[in-house]
């Protein structure tokens, strides 16, 4: 029987498994090509604290995506409608800010590479206007279907290129840099604005949670199944960790390659992937040519890919929850009409900005990334108001086990007397075990009478009545 129903487990997990990488394409892109590599190119693994903090503190938000999708079978677009108009209307108005400049940098991280990789001598808007043909004739031709498979196949790719190059920089990586807090690097070494850079795009930015949980339902409409809470969490750990291991394999290759070298970097995210890509051949072999273009070339694709399926698709469910409210029956588009003319806008405004703000374009980024670091509390506070919503199973919500609150009520309007409180752990308490421990400790502060003394404290008052 545990042979069959573990079976049964792994068929389900493979059945819904795909959102998960989904994310990890979407975060594998600029804050590992470009930041985390930088990181290591600037500091060694001074900054590893950082990112290791950067993914800690913001992972239960983007986990709280797939998890509030498969316990609720809507995504966090209707969680935070269900919050208040504005809180939807904030979420939307942060995405429509930040997503135009965000897709014109990656399609045009990505066309370059294409074009430095293939030596394509054509003008950066022809290729990229290729580029997002590609993806969008995928995306009409596949739909989700073909969207999941192919990132499948790309972070293949980009996995093992990506590791074995990191693998081949290890022997000249300083891992005595290492710190667990960059403190005296901050401002002298490492530009604050970097570092902002760094943490707001660390992994990814927090309003792709409501991509994530839209990837979530997508697959299961894709599959025919909806999957548990349980199966969701493990397909996104599988591509959290994955993204958590490849952005130190970048900072190992700025640090094993670009660290301690005598080379000025390039302030520009395009030209420092091509110098990694030089600097690497040059200093390990031309053998690794291939191997590291290929990681350079797959990290930004499959970002391009993900944010032109995931942009488009938030926006169409964004607009239809604002149109028809929270008590709706109607089911929800996916890859409607919205969502291709709103893919048919950000493709049109990419090139509008390629071609005319290219030369800025470094530093709209750099506004995109602490736009990003600045409304992520903002988002992640929603996300968690989402999560422990009345419409959210009790048995889904995040547990409290970590947090304790002490509410001290007043006595007339003041605190009266001083309060203590004394709070221990046990496994397995029930309420009788709690009164045990209780009496145990009013024991030790003589407050504990037993039925003896009471008895014989009534027998003496008696006596002096």
């Amino acid at each position: 029987m545990t042979d069959a129903s573990d079976a049964a487990t792994r068929g389900r997990f493979w059945t819904a498994f795909g959102p998960g990488l989904l994310w990890a394409a979407t975060a594998i892109g600029v804050s590992h090509l470009v930041q985390s590599t930088r990181a290591g190119a600037v500091a060694g693994f001074g900054l590893a604290g950082v990112i290791v903090l950067a993914l800690i503190v913001k992972y239960p938000f983007f986990e709280y995506g797939p998890r509030y999708a498969a316990a609720t079978g809507a995504s966090l677009v209707e969680g935070y409608r269900r919050i208040g108009r504005w809180a939807l209307w904030l979420y939307l108005a942060i995405t429509l800010l930040t997503v135009g400049i965000i897709q014109s940098a990656v399609v045009m991280f990505t066309a370059y590479l294409v074009g430095f990789t293939f030596g394509l001598d054509w003008p950066l808007p022809v290729l990229a206007g290729l580029v997002m043909a590609a993806c969008a004739g995928l995306l009409w031709g596949g739909r989700f279907r073909g969207l999941d498979l192919s990132i499948k196949l790309i972070l293949v790719l980009l996995g093992v290129s990506t590791l074995v190059a990191a693998a081949v920089s290890v022997p000249r990586a300083d891992f005595s840099t290492f710190v667990l807090w960059p403190g005296g690097l901050i401002g002298t070494v490492v530009p604050f604005g970097f570092l902002l850079a760094l943490v707001g795009w660390m992994p990814t930015a927090i309003d792709v949670a409501a991509w994530s949980s839209l990837w979530t339902l997508a697959k299961n409409e894709a599959s025919g199944e909806r999957c548990s809470v349980e199966t969701a969490r493990r397909d996104f750990l599988v591509g959290y960790f994955g993204t958590a291991a490849l952005a130190f394999a970048f900072v190992i290759l700025g640090t094993g390659v670009m660290f301690g070298s005598d080379a000025e970097f390039a302030p520009e995210g395009t030209l420092f992937a091509t110098q990694l890509v030089d600097l690497y051949s040059a200093t390990l072999g031309a053998w690794t040519r291939p191997v590291v273009l290929v990681a350079v070339v797959t990290t930004m694709l499959s970002t391009t890919l993900t944010v032109m399926d995931g942009a488009p698709r938030v926006i169409e469910r964004s607009i239809f929850v604002l149109r028809s409210g929270t008590t709706t029956t109607a089911t929800p588009p996916s890859c409607g009409p919205v969502y291709w003319w709103s893919l048919l806008v950000l493709v049109t405004l990419t090139l509008v900005v390629m071609a005319l703000f290219i030369g800025n374009l470094t530093t709209m980024v750099d506004f995109a990334t602490i736009v990003s670091f600045l409304t992520g509390p903002i988002l992640g506070y929603l996300t968690l108001r989402a999560v422990t919503s009345d419409e959210m199973p009790v048995e889904h919500r995040p547990g409290r086990f970590s947090a304790l609150e002490f509410n001290w009520w007043p006595s007339l309007g003041r605190l009266a007397y001083r309060r203590r409180m004394l709070v221990q752990f046990a496994r397995d308490m029930d309420h009788v075990g709690m009164a045990k421990a209780y009496r145990a400790y009013a024991r030790t502060q003589g407050l504990v009478r037993t039925l003896e003394e009471k008895a014989e404290q009534t027998h003496k008052q008696d006596q002096h009545g």
